[in-house]
């Protein structure tokens, strides 16, 4: 049975980055984006936007696991097309 080292390529997987932005008029607050973030970097902030409604907010706890690897299901799911991911160049 060969070994892993044998099988895998010596160099490592080069993960992806996101950066999101977020359209704070169009956000009504729903909370989808918070509650399906696969790497859970969005969460509930305090701000509220000019209707009222209380905004997510990234947070990135890189040495946690927690960072934004550019899945997009966060602009995906949202209803109101008001959030959006890019991914980050490699030097960011």
């Amino acid at each position: 049975m060969p070994t892993v080292s044998k099988v895998l390529p010596s160099q490592k997987v080069k993960i992806s980055r996101g950066k999101v932005h977020i359209i704070e008029e169009r956000c009504k607050g729903c909370g989808l984006c918070i509650d399906f973030c696969p790497r859970q970097v969005l969460k509930r902030s305090n701000r509220v936007n000019e209707k009222g409604y209380h905004l997510p907010e990234v947070v990135e706890e890189p040495e946690k696991g927690k960072f934004c690897v550019a899945c997009g299901f966060c602009q995906v799911i949202c209803p109101e097309y008001a959030i959006w991911v890019e991914e980050r160049e490699s030097d960011e």
